[in-house]
């Protein structure tokens, strides 16, 4: 609970108002049975109306503090539990923020939308129950007991015996349910992955008219949460009738003893009437922490998975940064032997032993077939992922001495999924750059070949996205997302396959824009056409994680058998080779 801390002590006042608000509640509610019983007893058996309006007036009073007591103890829990779900949400969210993409694997996206939802979502909860009863369930039990033995010693023993059974009953409950609550967050965690696959490809499922099999799907992801679910929970549901049995029995067992009373004389109505009452206070208050008790077993699960999100080793930190001042000046890259795995424990090597020397400025062509280590080599230079053996260097620099800041913000990348977000054009070019001008955005959308197609719109840059972007073409999300990285005027510039949704005019001259444009800017092009790097100053070819050709076109014609087979099968001849 030591997390929590911070932010309990933030809103102290509602963590402290809101329990001493409850407690007067609390005093309140076992002081009403005692003036009620006095009522019968005296004013009511004697006749005396006076009395039993001074009495009435007294209690009405109580009653109407109780009321205002409750109502401010239960808005400062309210208060207090959201502010601590607020700001542990934020903790989580900006712990996410740091994770490396490993991290992010390792926990997968749908869990940590999970996380940062549902399960906050508990302890906020419990919180909340907890700040209401915590202290006024006790206070109640403690006081009723008190009340009860000064009116009748021997009655309130039998209380005794009831309160250790359902204590045990208790107990039991939270050891079988305590297991299979984690059981059920991790069936939440798969049916939201399912979800959000689901929506995210929507257009891909009814292309393929998948909707069934989707349907199908959320049906088996959904019945199995059911099951989970109805496993952790009906455990709760023994709690209620088990209370119920302790209450009705215990009452039977009060009324019988002290009906014999009444008869000889030892005992008052009004006291017996006072009597029951205070037994049902003491039965709902233990019943009332049995269920914090409850809920807390289901939020200790959650917390548990919180705390592995707050507690995960970041792979990707400035630990080791021994330059975090140095500014990317140049932005000269070398590969020195490097070798990478995505499982640590796989003997296969997604990149093994890559030695690569570009200099700045240089225009860099990357090709090689599906799954031949491309955008895993890029995503060496940003720190997207970090090399298991070897090194790569930035201005002769490790690109592990420098800070993740300044590497990054002198790094544009240009990933193969092209990300907008709602909102207008022009907000989403500003991620580049939050202060970018008019005439900025306009210059870095000329240079991608956007411009004129954004002026097309009636509200120009002005025109709103929808989510991903979904009102603009394929192509036209390719432009923008290469506009975007260019306001960063970065020193390298990495375009992983962004220009393949492009007719080859246009990508030719946001190639020949970006040689004129960007001259002392290092730039590497990943691209599945030949056509598209065939004028760099080096291309290269990867296949199976190694560099197995390096070069200018006519070189690699004549010396990359690798390279020939790909440019021959892209421009339709059946030459030898």
């Amino acid at each position: 609970m030591k997390k929590y801390r911070p932010y309990v002590k933030k809103y102290w006042y509602s963590f402290l108002l809101g329990p001493v608000f409850m407690v007067l509640e609390a005093c309140g509610e076992f002081l009403l049975p005692y003036i009620n019983a006095d009522v019968i007893n005296v004013g009511a058996a004697s006749g005396d109306v006076p009395y039993i309006l001074r009495r009435g007036a007294l209690m009405f009073v109580i009653a109407c503090l109780m009321m205002l007591a409750g109502v401010l103890g239960a808005n400062f829990a309210i208060r207090g539990a959201s502010r601590l779900a607020a700001g542990v949400r934020g903790d989580v969210f900006r712990k996410i923020q740091t994770f490396s993409f490993s991290n992010i694997d390792d926990f997968t996206t749908g869990s940590l939308i999970t996380r940062i939802t549902n399960d906050i979502t508990q302890i906020q909860n419990f919180t909340h129950t907890l700040l209401r009863g915590m202290f006024r369930s006790p206070v109640m039990l403690i006081g009723a007991l008190i009340v009860s033995f000064r009116l009748n010693p021997s009655l309130a023993r039998v209380i005794l015996i009831v309160i250790p059974i359902l204590a045990g009953v208790t107990a039991t409950i939270i050891a079988v349910a305590s297991p299979r609550y984690g059981k059920m967050q991790k069936q939440l965690d798969l049916l939201n992955i399912g979800i959000r696959e689901t929506i995210t490809n929507e257009r891909v499922i009814k292309s393929f008219v998948r909707e069934e099999y989707e349907k199908e799907k959320f049906s088996r992801l959904n019945e199995a949460l059911v099951k989970k679910s109805t496993s952790a929970l009906k455990m709760m549901l023994l709690m209620q009738p088990a209370s119920a049995v302790a209450i009705n029995v215990t009452t039977l067992a009060v009324v019988w003893l002290a009906g014999r009373q009444i008869m000889v004389g030892g005992m008052e109505l009004g006291t017996l009437t006072a009597f029951i009452t205070y037994l049902s206070q003491i039965l709902m208050a233990l019943n009332f922490l049995a269920n914090i008790i409850l809920q807390g077993t289901r939020a200790a699960a959650s917390d548990r998975r919180i705390s592995e999100v707050l507690n995960a080793a970041v792979d990707l930190n400035d630990s080791a940064a021994s330059q975090t001042g140095h500014t990317i000046a140049s932005g000269s890259i070398s590969f020195r032997n490097v070798s990478f795995r995505y499982f640590k424990n796989s003997r296969e090597k997604v990149l093994d032993g890559v030695d690569l020397e570009i200099a700045s400025g240089e225009l860099i062509g990357i090709i090689g077939s599906t799954g031949s280590g491309k955008t895993t080599l890029i995503s060496m230079i940003p720190r997207l992922y970090d090399v298991d053996e070897g090194a790569v260097l930035v201005d002769g620099v490790d690109v592990r001495e420098l800070s993740l800041r300044h590497l990054r913000d002198s790094v544009a990348m240009v990933l193969q999924k092209n990300t907008l977000f709602s909102g207008t054009i022009a907000e989403n070019l500003r991620w580049g750059k939050k202060d970018a001008t008019d005439d900025e955005l306009r210059e870095a959308a000329a240079v991608a070949q956007a411009d004129g197609f954004v002026r097309s719109f009636p509200n120009g840059y002005e025109t709103e996205l929808g989510q991903g972007g979904v009102n603009l073409s394929g192509g036209q999300k390719q432009r923008l997302c290469i506009a975007r990285a260019l306001l960063k005027k970065p020193k390298i510039l990495i375009l992983d396959d962004s220009t393949s949704a492009v007719d080859t005019a246009t990508d030719a001259s946001i190639r020949r824009a970006l040689r004129e444009k960007l001259p002392g800017v290092t730039k590497l092009i990943i691209a599945q056409r030949i056509n598209s790097v065939i004028d760099a100053d080096k291309i290269v070819v990867i296949d199976g994680g190694r560099i197995v050709g390096c070069g200018d076109h006519e070189t690699l014609m004549r010396d990359c058998k690798t390279y020939r087979e790909i440019y021959w099968s892209q421009n339709d001849r059946k030459e030898a080779i």
